[in-house]
């Protein structure tokens, strides 16, 4: 193939010869779910058989790599020591940065040394018109001495996400590092989920631009060594492949003219014994860096929308948010995205100023709960989505398609649609109690980390398959 781009019309996880499985995706202009797009997510033919690959992949090497012994070098003083020095030494120290991220969670002003940041009582507890709690409990991180710091974060998860490069080409799609509150407890958990996109060096060439950074990848399986693959990993994400920025950098995590890469929290830090019990509540940041304060600019996190998570009250026919009506409207046009029966492939689309400022993954019957907020019907709003599913052919139901979408939300696929029916003979696959990379040994192998069975048994398989084909129809082009 050499120089030239990589056709990639309808590449999703099938070489060139099962292009045919590609049929009903969501078009390109219709943005997918963020764990939908890009490379793609549809799997093969099964009539057709799956091509020869050039190398399998071994999925624990090459897509989630969970060994403690390499996933020691990449602790939380270190990613955010990297982030301060890319900052040139200016703004805040890296236990600065870490304490002004959970700053964000405590009620202006603040900490005294971290003046003029973000704050949850901004704007009226609100962000993009929809709540935004104050959250004391993870707050508290952010005070002087407080015994949860920095050093207190471990991770526990690097993860390849390859399929999320787009069509084309303009990235080389995202690589995640999931750090973990250790020692943990079942009312003192909580995480941060770092989570870049690398550039590509080359975007005239598409996707073919990025082929060392999959080829880096799919080496790792070959490599017996762990402590060889910490030390490639290490480069990866700390230095750079040659040609290619490192992983971890400040403008990786929003602070880009795209806006593209975020940092996102999965919190559940309790407040003690006598403190009322809070519900696991995920957020989502974009590090943006302030230079209005010169001479020094400022690196900050600042909250963002949770995407692909439109603010529950939205689902409700009886809503009087002035937003409701146009947001039934437009989910009407995504029934037939969401129709499609494939846990792989269903997906839709969700205007950012539809998405809420957070996503409780826990509290039944509550503004985050689709379902609840749906109803039984009948409404025009069950009744417009019933005719969608007419006309598209499908034996789904309104019920069916509100799943789906709470399934896509970052608490659906977390905890609220865990082991439970989508519809259409479809079970959405099973968390591990509210996380998908766990703090918690694996059972069959005490030296990893244990991921979720959803990763293990449907997401990391079909990410297998993408990696594979890609690496394979550039291997059999000319």
């Amino acid at each position: 193939m050499g120089h030239e781009r990589f056709n990639r019309v309808c590449l999703m996880a099938v070489a060139a010869s099962m292009l045919s499985a590609c049929e009903g995706m969501p078009s390109e202009a219709e943005a997918p779910h963020s764990d939908r797009g890009g490379i793609g997510v549809s799997l093969p033919d099964p009539a057709v058989g799956e091509a020869p690959v050039v190398a399998p992949i071994d999925i624990r090497r090459s897509l989630a790599v969970t060994e403690k012994s390499i996933l020691a070098r990449f602790n939380g003083r270190r990613v955010f020591s990297k982030l301060a020095a890319d900052n040139g030494g200016g703004g805040f120290t890296a236990e600065q940065l870490f304490r002004q991220l959970w700053d964000t969670q405590n009620p202006a002003p603040g900490q005294p040394d971290l003046p003029g940041m973000p704050h949850c009582t901004d704007l009226g507890n609100t962000l993009n018109g929809f709540p935004y709690v104050c959250r004391p409990s993870e707050g508290g991180q952010a005070r002087l001495g407080s015994v949860i710091n920095l050093d207190s974060y471990a991770a526990v998860g690097l993860y390849n996400r390859f399929d999320l490069a787009p069509v084309d080409g303009s990235n080389c799609g995202e690589y995640r590092i999931v750090l973990a509150k250790l020692p943990s407890a079942p009312a003192n958990r909580n995480f941060m989920i770092f989570e870049a996109v690398l550039p590509n060096p080359q975007p005239e060439l598409g996707l073919e631009g990025c082929r060392p950074v999959a080829n880096f990848w799919a080496g790792l399986s070959a490599d017996p060594d762990p402590m060889s693959r910490a030390s490639k990993l290490e480069s990866f994400y700390f230095t750079g492949l040659p040609g290619f920025e490192p992983v971890v950098g400040m403008n990786h995590y929003g602070n880009n003219p795209g806006g593209l890469g975020q940092v996102r929290t999965n919190q559940f830090l309790q407040g003690g014994p006598t403190a009322p019990p809070v519900p696991w509540m995920m957020r989502e940041f974009k590090l943006v860096s302030d230079c209005l304060s010169q001479p020094s600019c400022t690196l900050k996190f600042v909250p963002a929308t949770v995407k692909t998570n439109p603010f529950g009250g939205l689902f409700n026919p009886a809503s009087t948010d002035p937003r409701a009506s146009s947001f039934q409207s437009h989910f009407v046009t995504q029934v037939a995205s969401l129709a499609i029966n494939d846990l792989n492939r269903f997906s839709y689309a969700v205007p950012d100023q539809f998405n809420a400022a957070q996503n409780d993954s826990q509290t039944r019957g509550g503004v985050d709960d689709y379902m609840a907020q749906f109803g039984p019907g009948p409404s025009p709003f069950h009744q417009a989505i019933g005719q969608e599913l007419a006309r598209v052919g499908s034996t789904l139901t309104p019920h069916d398609i509100v799943s789906r979408a709470q399934a896509l939300s970052c608490g659906g696929c977390h905890q609220r649609n865990s082991g439970r029916p989508v519809g259409g003979g479809l079970t959405w696959p099973a968390s591990a109690n509210f996380v998908h990379s766990t703090e918690n040994d694996d059972p069959a192998d005490p030296g990893r980390f244990a991921i979720s069975p959803a990763l293990r048994d449907q997401f990391l398989p079909l990410r297998k398959l993408v990696l594979e084909s890609y690496l394979q129809a550039g291997a059999s082009s000319p």
